[in-house]
This record gives C-alpha cells, sequence and structure tokens, in this order.
C-alpha cells in the first residue's frame, strides 16, 4: 500500500511539475532551453529532460532546429476550447452589460500574443459593433489589448511588441513603442483604456483589464463615437470595471459555476 501511495504522488507531482514546465515556457514568450527551464524551474536537470521529452512526445511541447524548446501545435485546441468555454460562462455578464449601457459588450484574452475575441453580446441598436468571436488582432491597436497590455511588466510589454511589430491601422494608432508604453501606464492609473478610432475609424471602445486570472483578459464596451462620446465614457467606465471585477473574482476562485 505504501508502494502505491508513493507511486500515486509521485505521478500528481510529476504532472504538477509538467504543467509548471508548460507554464514557464508560455511566459518566455518564445523558447527555452532545457539549463534555462532548470534555472527558472529550480528542478534538477534530469528531472527537466525527462519531462520535456514526454511532453515532446505528446506534442505539447516541440524541439527547435536549435535544440530549444517551444510550446507545441497539440496545445492550440486545448487553448481555443477553454477561450471558447470562458466566453460561453462569461455572456451573461456581457448581456447585463449591455442592458446597463445600451452598446455592444466583448469579452477576449490573450493567446500566443494576439488578442483573441471569445464572446460578445450585441447592443441592440441597428448601427453597432460588431467583432466576430474567434478574431485575432495585435494588442497594440485595441482596447482590450492596450488594457491587458498595461497589466504586463514594462519589459514584457516591450519584448511583445516587438515581436509583434506596431502596424498602422488607422492615423490614431500607436506605432512607436515608447509612447505606447508611456500611454500604458496612464491606463493602469485610471484602471481603463480608451480605444480612440485606432483600429477602426469612428468607433471608439472602453476597455478594463482582468486581474488575478490564470490568463491575460479584458471586457470591453464598444460603439460608434456619435453615442459612445467621450463624456459617456465616464459613465460607462465604472459599469465595465463592475463586471471586470466579478469574472476576475470568479476565474480566481476557479468558481465557473457561479
Amino acid at each position: 500500500m505504501a508502494e502505491e501511495k508513493a507511486a500515486r504522488d509521485g505521478s500528481v507531482q510529476s504532472l504538477r511539475r509538467a504543467f509548471e514546465l508548460l507554464e514557464r515556457l508560455a511566459d518566455t514568450g518564445g523558447e527555452a532551453s532545457l539549463s534555462e527551464l532548470a534555472a527558472s524551474s529550480g528542478l534538477p536537470m534530469p528531472t527537466i529532460h525527462r519531462l520535456i521529452r514526454t511532453l515532446v512526445a505528446l506534442g505539447y511541447v516541440r524541439q527547435n532546429t536549435n535544440r530549444r524548446y517551444a510550446l507545441g501545435a497539440r496545445l492550440i485546441r486545448l487553448g481555443e476550447n477553454a477561450s471558447m468555454q470562458f466566453g460561453t460562462w462569461a455572456r451573461p455578464l456581457l448581456a447585463e452589460l449591455v442592458d446597463e449601457v445600451g452598446e455592444t459588450a466583448n469579452l477576449a484574452v490573450l493567446e500566443r500574443d494576439e488578442v483573441v475575441y471569445v464572446a460578445q453580446v450585441p447592443s441592440k441598436h441597428s448601427m453597432r459593433m460588431f467583432t466576430e468571436v474567434g478574431r485575432r488582432v495585435l494588442p497594440h491597436g485595441t482596447g482590450v489589448g492596450k488594457a491587458i497590455l498595461s497589466q504586463l511588466p514594462a519589459d514584457d510589454a516591450r519584448a511583445l511588441l516587438s515581436r509583434t511589430g506596431m502596424p498602422s491601422y488607422t492615423e490614431h494608432t500607436f506605432t512607436d513603442p515608447d509612447a505606447l508604453l508611456s500611454h500604458l501606464e496612464t491606463i493602469a492609473a485610471l484602471g481603463y483604456a480608451v480605444d480612440e478610432s485606432e483600429q477602426e475609424l469612428g468607433v471608439r471602445c472602453v476597455a478594463v483589464p482582468l486581474t488575478g486570472t490564470p490568463a491575460p483578459a479584458a471586457v470591453s464596451v464598444s460603439g460608434p463615437e456619435g453615442r459612445l462620446t467621450k463624456d459617456a465614457v465616464s459613465r460607462i467606465a465604472p459599469a465595465v470595471q463592475r463586471v471586470a471585477a466579478t469574472l476576475s473574482a470568479h476565474l480566481a476562485s476557479d468558481d465557473l459555476s457561479a
């Protein structure tokens, strides 16, 4: 019995360590060597090697030609399905937000340096904003993306922007990393971001980051500038912040049944 218990405990420990390695690979934003993983995790090199070899065989990690390791393609399906489930669960709260502010509400997460929209509840206006669920955009040109970036350490945000580039979508899009990083400090202080026609002309968006969650995410409200005026932003932002706080609390407690 003692041997069986030790085996069970060892299996659980190996599973926990494997997920820790996956998260450390994700935190690198790209790839890492075995020695870098050993240094960041504190695990012995033989343990790292055994776990990585298993994860590579399963397709959850890949070994690049330079012998460094990165997240594998098999994780894509898991991540996309998890994001969609998150969006389904959050829809009732987004619907409440739409009822309160009268504009379209969105939920987005950061995946592989891109913002992915995982849920949307449209407004009841005939002229309204529509973003296809599953759409991927670069974070520097959107309200949700800027809100998410404002929660990252400055070095991590700069590294992400370096990897993705900062193409211009309109004349209002931030294309200089220093200017955007300064802007992110303002967003962090305010507690919300505003997209001023940076992704699409004539559209304004108010976005609030989720906090303390396993993955970076944000909630937003978007609408035409004629209705979502700058005065309206000050009224709408607290409502978006309340919904973001509720989502954050549920996710932090792993309570997706509430």
